[in-house]
This record gives structure tokens, sequence and C-alpha cells, in this order.
């Protein structure tokens, strides 16, 4: 029910603060001003779980489209190291429920040091909102299974927007480049519902795989985080071990792993690294992997994939927002079909209220 509610979450998380005509954004619906954005000298994005993924793939996006330094950090570990965090930093809180034990510990601390604080949370009122200096709420609606799917792709999509704020605000996007990154933002809860629209073929791609015992996820770029999301999914509602990594580091050791019993799925959507991910894929081809093939064009994957999964194509800085669909997808019909509770995995908790 969640995986298919995305189309409309991202619909309500765009409502209201994309302006088309200007190419900007509505500063007020932000949670950071104008002159804010100007003064930032460097974003520290803290999560933890599904939203570190989201913070890693925001800090593609801050680093490319606003031109800032930005950093994502796992908020379990950033207050124990004593981290150098002070004025001239943005940090961004990343939490579905808002009241993550280590993310809101971490940042207050970071707060107390002298950081400008802006939460990304789903619930209004909660504990990070009100520690920090402004707040963007992502606007999924209540997120009841406990792996996140719709709160995930919310993030995607807020944090996507706060890097455009940035971005027209510090003028690295001029306002031709905001119009056409906007427009076809709004495109894409259309996009979603094609995506969704393949959910019987992603059943059948589960059935060929769902007694395996273990699965790699690779992807490159913007995919990377992706890759490591599809990983976690598998692990919380199926209890498959799974694996997310960035297809360069497949021959740094994980290479060793694939044979002919090993699922791969391999994110490959049309974009800046396509031709490396697909030398990616003919590597792990030539060790008899088996390749899942996350694709916006099937010619691309022609030959190499025991399985396809079709995306349809957006311009490279979206992509995510597409190609976790049939991840989602693949995770929840392989648990289905093995008989767990993909509402409730054992030993987990929606909301983490303690350290």
């Amino acid at each position: 029910k969640e995986i298919f509610e995305q189309p409309r979450a991202l619909e309500d998380t765009l409502r209201g603060r994309v302006s088309l005509e200007s190419g900007d954004l509505e500063a007020a619906e932000m949670g950071v001003s104008v002159e804010d954005a100007r003064a930032v000298k460097r974003v520290i994005l803290l999560a933890c779980g599904t939203s570190y993924h989201a913070a890693l793939h925001g800090r593609y996006l801050l680093e490319s489209l606003a031109r800032v330094p930005a950093v994502a950090e796992l908020a379990s570990e950033f207050r124990y190291r004593d981290p150098v965090v002070g004025e001239g930093d943005l940090v961004v809180a990343v939490s579905q429920s808002g009241e993550t034990a280590d993310t809101l510990a971490a940042a207050k601390e970071a707060r107390e040091r002298g950081a400008r604080l802006l939460a990304v949370v789903n619930v209004q009122g909660s504990a990070i909102a009100r520690a920090s200096h402004g707040t963007l709420y992502t606007h999924a609606g209540p997120e009841i299974g406990v792996a996140s799917t719709k709160c995930f792709t919310a993030q995607l999509a807020a944090l996507t927007m706060l890097a455009i704020h940035l971005g027209r605000a510090r003028g690295a996007l001029t306002a031709d480049k905001g119009r056409e990154l906007l427009h076809e933002f709004v495109q894409l809860p259309h996009k979603m519902r094609d995506a969704l629209a393949a959910s019987r073929h992603v059943e059948s791609v589960a059935r060929a795989v769902m007694h395996t015992r273990d699965a790699l996820f690779l992807g490159r770029g913007l995919s990377s985080a992706v890759a490591l999301e599809g990983a976690l999914k598998l692990k919380e509602i199926s209890y498959v071990h799974a694996e997310g990594y960035a297809g360069g580091e497949m021959k740094h050791g994980p290479l060793a792993l694939v044979d002919r019993d090993m699922p791969v799925v391999c994110l490959v959507p049309s974009d800046s690294t396509l031709e490396k991910m697909l030398s990616n894929v003919q590597e792990v081809r030539a060790r008899d992997g088996q390749v899942i093939a996350v694709l916006d064009d099937e010619k691309a994957g022609a030959g190499l994939a025991a399985h396809t999964l079709k995306v349809p194509r957006t311009i490279e800085w979206f992509t995510p927002l597409l190609t976790i669909i049939p991840l989602q997808l693949l995770s929840y019909y392989v648990a289905d079909l093995r008989g767990t509770d993909v509402d409730q995995p054992r030993n987990l908790a929606k909301t983490v209220t303690v350290e």
C-alpha cells in the first residue's frame, strides 16, 4: 500500500513549493532563507538507516546543483568523535519520525556548536523539528510499515528541492536551468505510476530469486545510494543477506562472491556513469552472476541481464526516484513469497527512540 502511495506522496511534497515560471522554490517553504542559503559554507547531513541513504543522495545533489561542499554522516557516530562543526555550517537532520534518538542528539550538539539546523522530517511538531532553526516537511502521510518506502522517496524529493533552492540562491543555477529541473520534477509522479504498473513483472522476477541466501546490489554515482537502500529493503523484510556497493568497488573484494547462484541487481540508468556501469555488469556476467538490471533503455542491457526491470526515463538528477521503485517491489514480493511479515519484520521498530 505505501509503495503504491509514492506518486501521491511526491505530489503532496511538491505542492505549493514550486514556481515553474521563475525556476525557484518558495523560500518560506524550504526552512532556509535566501540570505541564510548564501551564507552557507558547508552542508552536513545527519541521518540513520534509510534516511542516511537519502542523505547520501542529497550530498551528491548539493555539490552538483548548489556547488556547496556537503557530507553525509551517520548520526549514531557523529557526536562520538568530537566533530568539527560550527558557524557557517548548515546541518540537515533527516528523519521520518523526527524522534530518532541518535539523529536528535547529534543535531542538538551541532546546534550547540554554532551550526544552523534544518530538520527534514515527516511528522509536524516532532522533537527534531522543535530543536531546529527551520523545518522542511515531507508530506508523505502516516507510514506504518517498519521498512520505509514512501518516506524515503519523499526525503529524496525534499533534499532535491533543497539543493535546487540553494543552487538558485547562491547563483549556481540559472533561472533557465531551474525551470528545466522543476518542469521535469513535477512530471515524476506520473512516471512513478508507470513504474508501479510493472509490478506483476517484478513479482515474476522475485519468484526466480526467492530462494537465494545472498544478493548484491550495484550502482554508480547517483545510483550508489539506491543500491544501498535496495539491499537494506531486502534484508529488512525478507531476511535475505544483501549488500549494496558502488559499482567501482566490485574489483576490491565483492567480485569474489559472484557465482551462478548469486543474484546481482545492477542499476543501469542512462546517465553519466552508464558506460562504466555496463563494464561492471559485464564483469559480473563473466563470473556467471545472475544479473537483474534496472534500466530505462532495454537496449543498454541487451544480452547482459537474466532479468530486466524497466523504469521510465528522466534526467539524471531524478533517476533514484524511479529506480528505487522496482527494488522496493522486488523486496516486497520476495518477502511475501517467503512468508515473512512485510509490515513488522522481526527485531525492528518503526521509530528508534533509544541509543
